[in-house]
């Protein structure tokens, strides 16, 4: 890889994760109020965020369409589309403790990466937990294939 090609990738993250960022604040997926009264259905439901969820699904559609069709990226680099594959135990493992997470504390990944930038307790509370179950995870998958 030539320098000029790692700073355009560098570059081209850059971009994405800023927009990425700011998509989030705008929408209120940051805010984890938002996020929580989206996820009470039985009780003040705000579906707002149902748009914000049908806009990301509708762009990445579009954009796994467009990238189907190219053998290269923008910047030269070879496609790496995700493998297909079958929904199975871990899958399945991860998508209930993402959600039951999600549920305890309004907060995803990235959003919660955008509001540790506000000192919340909460937030700076929740990336730390993130990090130590990440951690978890490693030790234990690692461990598993000694």
């Amino acid at each position: 890889m030539t320098p000029k090609a790692h700073r355009g990738e560098i570059v081209a993250a850059l971009a994405a994760g800023a927009l990425f960022g700011a998509g989030l604040l705008v929408s209120g997926m940051a805010n984890p109020a938002k996020v929580l009264g989206f996820l009470d259905v039985f009780g003040r439901w705000d579906p707002s965020l149902a748009l914000v969820m049908a806009s990301a699904v509708a762009v990445g559609l579009a954009g796994f369409g467009l990238s189907a069709k190219r053998a290269q990226s923008v910047l030269g680099l070879p496609m790496r589309m995700p493998a297909k594959g079958s929904i199975d135990r871990r899958l399945i493992l991860g998508s209930v403790v993402f959600g039951i997470g999600w549920g305890l504390a309004g907060l995803c990944p990235g959003p919660a990466l955008i509001a540790i930038t506000t000192g919340s307790p909460g937030a700076i509370a929740f990336v730390v937990s993130m990090l130590a179950g990440m951690a978890l995870f490693e030790w234990i998958r690692k461990r598993g294939s000694e």
